[in-house]
């Protein structure tokens, strides 16, 4: 009896496993989100006379992304992203 309820058990354990697994990749990235983050920044920055400029190079950015589903921050380029 004690091996069918163990068996249960890691069963059980594993169901909870992916489940969790699940919720990590529940919400992808999408390239309306990398576009407010990159605006949050650029209204975030100390200098004011740039942010307009910084906020028409996000809207590049993600018309960018809109076309090829990467996101490229002038640091980093990442793909993969939905393009909504």
């Amino acid at each position: 009896m004690k091996p069918v309820i163990d068996s249960l058990i890691a069963a059980g354990l594993i169901g909870v496993g992916l489940l969790s697994v699940e919720v990590v990749f529940a919400a992808p990235m999408r390239c309306s989100g990398e576009q407010k983050t990159c605006i949050t920044l650029c209204n975030k920055s100390p200098d004011r006379g740039s942010i307009s400029i910084c906020v028409t190079n996000c809207g590049l950015r993600q018309s960018l992304c809109m076309k090829t589903g990467c996101w490229d921050s002038g640091v980093q380029k990442y793909c993969g992203l939905l393009k909504q």
